[in-house]
């Protein structure tokens, strides 16, 4: 049975590296650029009002201590399972594990709600029923990814082009219109600032993701820092730059009450096709993300069954098309299951719970790493040193649990159930792999 054979565990069959600089950047701004700033500038709007600009800005710096400590981290040790192989390696396996379970499932979930996402515009366009919309998407991008990594990262590219465009179309549409606000009001004051800093955190997801891309990435150890910190940059400009348009042409109450705020500008300024033009250039930027989504948590789960820490099964290679094909299904099959999820917003607060924890424990991880390991080699070095201990990694640390305690009770509760889950998963595993 030749199609058996083909797709067999395969042990010597490896991930192909066909992806360069610009291949990895545009991945990264595309994943980035998705459904955060096509869908929550109206939520974070109705918290900050027209300073919604500069929770961009706070949510951008406290991205960019993080994404240093990634930066240093991948170059280190570039592998797809990335998180988990910087936490083991700092703290154990253990400890790893929790961190590669959240990671997946923040992928999951977020592709999930993605998904819905671009079923609501796809609805509205094409009177197609949402549920269905959303399992053809996901069934759809599966087929993309399970088909190479090649061609997963044209057709990244392509979408990404198309979504950078309706920002730059939002952006010069609101050119005239610059000066007419108060672009420090806020209603609600720093609170509100705050909370919606927490909110919009969700928007740079994605430059973690780029980590994951390690193992099929041509010279990962100087690729990998350069697109992350590039594709950052790119995608801070344009998130203040867009916020900065839309609150200038409809200001911040209406941004707030529209259920698609860039669609609500170009109807403002343009009209009806304006409208529907954005929609359709939004659906290319969700599907984007939750392609992106998806194929980062397929990686992290190859890694972390390349390593042991899942079932084998996970880390089977297709022979001819060199992807991780068992874990793509399953995180397919996972989104498909939690299309039932929720609310955009909460489903991105949960999300950003696990960021937040993540991201806390890797700049723990290249502190503890400078003292454990300062022999290893690292092509890309964060600088700001006091002796061997790193000044950025601790400010991150701060600023990310800072942002943590913005979040509501019930997110924190479920994040904490997630968080608890994958520890007895941990802990569960360890003891069976103890086991005789």
């Amino acid at each position: 049975m030749p199609n058996e054979d083909r797709a067999s565990p395969a042990p010597g069959t490896k991930l192909r590296r066909e992806l360069g600089l610009p291949a990895v950047t545009l991945s990264g701004v595309g994943i980035i650029l998705g459904a955060g700033i096509y869908a929550l500038l109206g939520e974070a709007a109705g918290m900050a009002g027209n300073a919604v600009w500069l929770t961009f800005a706070i949510a951008a710096a406290i991205a960019g201590f993080s994404a240093l400590g990634y930066a240093e981290l991948s170059s280190m040790y570039p592998r797809a399972s990335a998180e988990f192989e910087y936490v083991r390696n700092a703290f154990g396996r253990r400890l790893a594990f929790v961190v590669g379970w959240l990671i997946a499932l923040s992928g999951i979930l977020g592709a999930a709600t993605v998904s819905l996402g671009f079923s609501g515009y796809f609805s509205d366009l094409f009177g197609v029923p949402a549920l269905p919309a959303a399992i053809l998407l996901l069934l759809v991008l599966t087929g993309v990814l399970l088909y190479g990594i090649r061609e997963t990262a044209r057709a990244a590219v392509a979408m990404t082009l198309i979504e950078v465009g309706g920002i730059v179309m939002v952006i010069l549409i609101g050119l005239p219109y610059l000066g007419r606000v108060d672009y420090l009001e806020m209603p609600f004051g720093v609170p509100g600032l705050l909370q919606a800093s927490a909110l919009v955190f969700f928007a740079y997801m994605g430059f973690e993701e780029i980590v994951k891309l390690s193992e099929e990435t041509k010279d990962p150890e100087q690729t990998i820092p350069r697109a992350l910190m590039i594709a950052l940059v790119i995608s801070v400009l344009l998130y203040i730059l867009v916020s900065l348009a839309a609150v200038s042409v409809v200001g911040w109450e209406q941004l707030a009450a529209s259920r698609a705020p860039f669609a609500e500008v170009a109807a403002v300024a343009l009209g009806p096709a304006a409208f529907t033009l954005i929609s359709v250039i939004a659906l290319f930027a969700t599907a984007n993300t939750a392609l992106l989504m998806m194929m980062a948590s397929s990686r992290i789960l190859y890694g972390m069954a390349s390593s042991s820490s899942l079932p084998s099964v996970f880390a089977r290679v297709h022979r001819r098309t060199r992807t991780p094909w068992a874990a793509t299904i399953a995180v397919a099959l996972a989104s498909i299951v939690f299309l039932f999820a929720g609310e955009i917003d909460f489903v991105a607060s949960i999300t950003n719970f696990t960021l937040f924890v993540t991201f806390a424990i890797i700049n723990a991880s290249v502190i503890l790493l400078r003292y454990r390991a300062p022999d290893v080699a690292r092509p890309f070095r964060i600088p700001g040193n006091i002796g061997r201990f790193p000044l950025i990694p601790a400010v991150g640390i701060v600023s990310t649990l800072l942002l943590l305690t913005q979040l509501g009770s019930l997110v924190l509760m479920v994040g904490g159930v997630m968080v608890v889950i994958g520890a007895l998963i941990a802990l569960f595993g360890e003891k069976g792999s103890a086991a005789p």
